[in-house]
Formats: structure tokens, sequence, C-alpha cells
């Protein structure tokens, strides 16, 4: 554990970062380039007290889920989170396992405040959403696993996981799923214990997912249509385009209108109702 290197390397991350690259409003008169102690600490959900003295290198051994917090707070690519888990003489997360969203991804879902988004990871879980995404379909972050995986609450306990798409699109999206996963699967391979713990599950649960599962369908979903039923606005039609990280373990998922229908309307309606309005049934 080097308490001195990880606050002096906490304080060359925060010295690169602009306020607009967090989605922070600059102030009138910075006297710093980068972020301020307290901005970071904000960022964090940690005391602007703790923060500082993890700096000065005086606090005790942060906790992992304070590590990764910092990571997220301070856009650190995975490497870098992984230099500064070692630091505190923290274990590494396991690539692919972890909530750690790559710093490409969460500058791009800033700029899309116009459009549903959400950057989720290869099993289905959804690790950062924006507020439209929140409006069209619930909350699904800070969930514990496996009822975290969109998978999961499809085919264990479909009443919670099916209500916001209509039923004559389930066959496919069933499909879809299951092949998306298959692509999971070839990556991580048979020993992932995550992934087998998904699988098991969902097989134990669903006929229906043990029969797309046997037919090891292998399919990465790049881009869908999908139509989502919102409690008070009714249903939308939407495009689902993806974006996907180099090793695949996450992608950036955002939503747009269909042409020719009236989702564009609905959305800007959805925008003005917010999440206040959004129920998840189960």
């Amino acid at each position: 554990m080097d308490l001195t290197g990880l606050g002096t390397f906490l304080r060359t991350r925060r010295d690169r970062l602009t306020p607009a690259a967090v989605g922070l409003v600059p102030g009138p008169r910075r006297r710093v380039p980068g972020l301020r102690r307290d901005e970071v600490a904000v960022l964090a959900g940690a005391s602007v007290e703790y923060y500082t003295e993890l700096e000065q290198g005086s606090k005790a051994q942060p906790s992992e889920q304070m590590l990764a917090a910092l990571a997220r707070a301070l856009r650190l690519s995975t490497d870098e989170r992984d230099h500064l888990f070692r630091l505190a003489g923290r274990p590494v997360p396991a690539r692919g396992d972890d909530a750690h969203v790559d710093p490409a991804m969460l500058a791009l879902l800033d700029r899309l405040d116009d459009t549903a988004a959400a950057v989720v990871n290869d099993l289905g879980e959804a690790l950062v959403t924006n507020r439209l995404a929140v409006a069209l379909m619930g909350e699904k972050t800070g969930m514990a696993w496996p009822v975290s995986s969109q998978i999961y609450r499809w085919f264990v306990t479909p009443e919670a996981g099916r209500w916001m798409h209509p039923e004559h699109q389930h066959a496919r999206l069933s499909e879809s799923l299951v092949a998306d996963l298959r692509v999971a699967a070839g990556r991580r391979g048979p020993d992932d214990p995550r992934l087998a713990r998904l699988v098991a599950d969902c097989a134990e649960a669903s006929a229906e997912f043990r029969a797309l599962w046997e037919a090891h369908e292998v399919r990465l979903r790049r881009a869908d249509a999908k139509v989502f039923v919102h409690p008070s606005i009714g249903e939308i039609d939407l495009l689902c385009h993806s974006l996907h990280t180099d090793d695949g373990y996450q992608r950036l998922l955002w939503f747009s209108p269909r042409e020719g229908t009236d989702a564009a309307e609905k959305m800007a309606l959805l925008a003005v109702v917010g999440v206040e309005d959004v129920v998840t049934p189960g």
C-alpha cells in the first residue's frame, strides 16, 4: 500500500480534468486548471475532508467501493483504475465484472442529454443511465447481481422484465437477448462465475431460455427497433443504436424516434413528464 503515491496520483488525475468534462458548470473565478477537491468529493459521494486526507496520504486504506467511485469520478481508464487499486493495496477487479465505466463512453453519454441513453455491460447490467433513460425505462442501476441483469429479469421474473414492451415483440427480443449472451459467453469463457450463475438461473426458471440457449445462435446486438410501453404516454416506437468498447465488455445504447411515427412528440413529452411518472411493475 502506497498512500503517498495514491494521493499524488489522485491529484494529478484531478488536475487534468475540466468541469465541463464531467458535466459541471465552471465558476467565474477558478484558481485551479482542473477540478477542485470539493468537486471530486461530490462526484465520488465522499466528504471533502475525507477526499482531502486521501490526497494528503494521511487517510486509512480506502474501500474498494470508494476506489471504484473515485475511478468513475476522475474518468480513469481501466489501466488507471487498476493502478489506483494497486496503490491502495486492494485487489484489482476482474475485467468485465465491475461497474467501472469506460471514460470515453461516459464522455459520449454526457453529450446525449436530448435522448434516452445508457452504458450497459455484456451481461445486460445498466452501469449508468441518463435522465431520459430513467424516465423511459425506470431506474435500473444499483441492483444486486443477478437481478441487475436485464436477461435475468426477462426470463426469471418476466413480470418485472417484460412490462415495457408489447407482447408481440417478446419472442424476438428473447431470441436477441440469448444470441447476444452467447457472444458474451464466448468472450468470457466457461469459468466466468457471474456468467455461469446467470445461465443456470435463467435455465432453471425458463423453458424458453433453455431452448434458445441450446440452439447456440450467436449474434451481437448492434441495432434494433423496439416499442416501449410507458405507463402514462403509451407506446413509443424507437430505434436502438449501440457503440461497443474495443474489448466488447461495455456498450453505449441510445434511442431515436422511428420515422413515420409519433415517437418524437412522445419523447419530447417524456422529457417534461420526467421520472416521477414511471412505475416499474414487480
